[in-house]
């Protein structure tokens, strides 16, 4: 029996999960704090269908909750309860999910203060003091700011400002500490080992494996996200060159075509190399994702979900960046340098838009050997880490 129901005076707190994949990972760190400030407490996490995977063996959740593909919210009311929670902590900011909580009943319901949904939350908090919105750029101000002589500066972005402390925010009001920590996922070494015989790096001990590169060319928001096809090729084929390392290339289901034809390329690039060069697209479950990240020794990837896990299981990432912001959704412990990020000073960046509407320069700029010189060193690096266990 579920010790909880068993003993009411326990407390059970529904924590309403974000629906992104990287958002996702980045609420890690609040779930541990919270599990530190109520160590007895029946914590669920009620999160879309396609996330559910995500927190197999978290230590932090007790219980993962979904709902059906269509649920209205008086269906996922209705459900919820019956589970008689106490406290619902309300992560999205979206109406939708406050007033689910406040049609289940539930007493306590905390969330972020917002327009259209305060009325449904009985404890409104205030956003951080230095919470910072992802601005879109307008086409006018990017020119705007290209045009300017000297270019200005780009103000800042503080290292509180990372979304890490969003939801740290949000526990702390049930008493959970706000310093951040790094996020974390956990991923057991028999799903790296079956992962590892699945895709053709099974081993037998006797001879070690070659390093294992992860490429993931892709980004679900838009273009302006990927560092060019042509050099995730040209990057893959001098790492592989230069240390004889298989590779994996990521992807979803879209990515397929993409992630087969920079496979092809970089095994003609390499002939003689040996070992796998192998595309994954489309091929992986949720958690094959992040067992097979996890298998890997370094991941060059574009700022993605895929990211967030890759840094979350404890494997070593670089990152292209451009069009977004490292300082509010980079992977790793907000504010620590030397995480495999790189990009180049441009005015117009971050801009956050889905297409460059002019050429494209905080992408072009990262060089294909600045990249490199970063994933030999990542690998470096995670060669004097314990060997992966599998």
């Amino acid at each position: 029996m579920d010790e909880a129901f068993a003993n009411p005076a326990l407390e059970r707190i529904l924590v309403r999960g974000v629906n992104w994949l990287g958002d996702a990972v980045m609420t890690t760190p609040a779930l541990q704090r919270l599990r530190e400030a109520h160590p007895r407490a029946h914590v669920a996490l009620l999160t879309h269908p396609k996330l559910a995977d995500l927190w197999t063996h978290h230590p932090d959740v007790d219980q993962v909750l979904t709902w059906t593909p269509g649920d209205g919210v008086r269906a996922v009311a209705r459900r919820l309860r019956e589970l008689d929670f106490t406290v619902a902590l309300v992560l999205p900011n979206s109406p939708r999910s406050a007033i689910e909580m406040w049609l289940a009943g539930i007493p306590r319901r905390i969330g972020h203060a917002r327009s259209w949904r305060s009325l449904f939350l009985t404890e409104q908090v205030a956003p951080p003091p230095h919470a910072q919105a992802m601005h879109k750029r307008s086409v006018a101000e990017i020119r705007r700011l290209l045009q300017a002589s000297p270019s200005p500066a780009t103000p800042a972005i503080p290292a509180v400002a990372h979304h890490v402390h969003q939801y740290l925010n949000l526990v702390a009001t049930l008493g959970a500490r706000q310093d951040p920590v790094a996020p974390r996922l956990r991923v057991t070494p028999a799903e790296v080992a079956a992962v590892q015989r699945r895709f053709g790096r099974a081993g037998d001990g006797a001879v070690p494996r070659p390093r294992l590169l992860g490429i993931n060319p892709g980004a679900e928001y838009g273009p302006a996200k990927r560092w060019p096809r042509d050099r995730f090729i040209a990057a893959a084929a001098e790492v592989r060159q230069a240390i004889g390392c298989d590779v994996w290339v990521f992807g979803g289901a879209n990515d397929v075509a993409l992630a087969e034809g920079i496979t092809a390329e970089v095994s003609a690039r390499t002939p003689g190399r040996g070992g796998i060069v192998r595309s994954l697209a489309g091929q992986t479950s949720l958690r094959d994702l992040c067992a097979a990240l996890k298998a890997c020794d370094v991941v060059l990837t574009n700022d993605s979900g895929p990211m967030h896990v890759a840094a979350a299981v404890g494997t070593r990432v670089v990152v292209p960046f451009g069009s977004t912001s490292p300082e509010l959704t980079g992977p790793g412990m907000p504010g620590v340098t030397g995480q495999g990020v790189v990009r180049v000073p441009v005015p117009c960046a971050p801009c956050f838009r889905r297409e460059c509407p002019i050429d494209f320069r905080c992408m072009t700029g990262i060089r294909v050997e600045t990249i490199v010189a970063e994933v030999l060193q990542a690998m470096e690096d995670s060669s004097s880490l314990p060997a992966q266990q599998a």
